[in-house]
């Protein structure tokens, strides 16, 4: 008897976390179009205070999404975003990332890898499902996919990427900017 419970009580689990997997991918199934407002978000950066897309009205927002700080794709995509940080500022563009890590990660990842633009921590993935980023889970570990927003100084989305090309992918934000401005 105690087996049965033991069993069922181990199946209860598995399924709430199914569930819960399930909820948490279709909650984040539908990627904010462009042409509509950004979903406003407040979320802590490597630094823990509060960061707010509001702050930046006014200014071109890059807001990405990325899986796993210290990571060979997320160190190379940063790093290029970091190189071009100059180019972005005479732009009038703020560079915002934004992944399912804490706080102490970002900082060390800051830290590590001299980045100096916000990395904002969202592991209750309040801006990951405001903004649809699918999220992939392995096992108990979730990372949310690499999408790109970029948000005019209106606050409006004007174009989205699911990011395939990680090396080339600043360059082609900046782009983007530059014509949009025209």
């Amino acid at each position: 008897m105690l087996r049965k419970r033991w069993i069922a009580a181990g199946c209860a689990v598995v399924l709430a976390g199914s569930l819960a997997l399930t909820k948490s991918a279709s909650a984040a199934g539908d990627t904010a179009p462009v042409g509509t407002a950004a979903p406003n978000f407040t979320l802590p950066s490597q630094e823990n205070l509060p960061v707010s897309l509001n702050d930046y009205k006014g200014k071109w927002v890059v807001l990405y999404f990325y899986p796993k700080d210290q990571t060979q794709g997320c160190t190379i995509e940063a790093h290029n975003f970091q190189r071009d940080l100059q180019k972005y500022e005479a732009l009038n563009a703020v560079v915002l990332g934004v992944s399912l890590d804490t706080v102490d990660s970002h900082k060390s990842f800051c830290t590590k890898d001299s980045l100096t633009f916000k990395l904002l921590a969202d592991p209750d993935h309040k801006a990951v499902d405001a903004y649809g980023v699918p999220v992939k889970s392995y096992g108990p570990v979730h990372y949310a996919e690499r999408d790109t927003f970029l948000i005019s100084p209106k606050g409006e989305i004007v174009q989205v990427w699911q990011v395939k090309d990680i090396q080339g992918h600043s360059a082609e934000v900046l782009a983007a900017i530059e014509a949009k401005k025209k």
